[in-house]
């Protein structure tokens, strides 16, 4: 399954190897603009073991973007692939939502690292 889905500021490109889908993000992602992330990382998604997030093109994410990308953390590994653009970097150690978030510097590292379970 391929889907590409953008407006002008934004744009979410997802597929699937196996059970793992794969989410591109790239460009702004606020509460306007985050209507396609949501539907990609959908946390009840049938089917989904794990989510990979190529967030290397994000210029810019808000409290709701990172709220939707914890979402599926809950129960499942979401790893985080590519550089961290310095911004969402940030964002994610103020918050502390870096410790919900495997990292792994490429797609392909991250579809087979291993994430250990998290403990509740």
């Amino acid at each position: 399954m391929d889907t590409h889905h953008a407006d002008a500021r934004n744009s979410v490109e997802t597929r699937s190897e196996g059970d793992v889908r794969i989410v591109v993000m790239a460009g702004e992602f606020d509460m306007d603009g985050a209507t396609e992330l949501r539907t990609a990382l959908d946390p009840v998604a049938d089917g989904v073991a794990r989510f990979v997030l190529d967030v290397s093109g994000v210029t810019f994410a808000d409290s709701t973007a990172l709220s939707i990308m914890l979402q599926p953390a809950l129960d499942r590994p979401v790893v985080l692939a590519g550089e961290i653009p310095n911004r969402l970097a940030r964002l994610l150690e103020v918050t502390g939502a870096n410790r919900a978030f495997a990292v792994a510097p490429t797609v392909a590292e991250a579809i087979v690292l291993d994430v250990p379970p998290r403990r509740r």
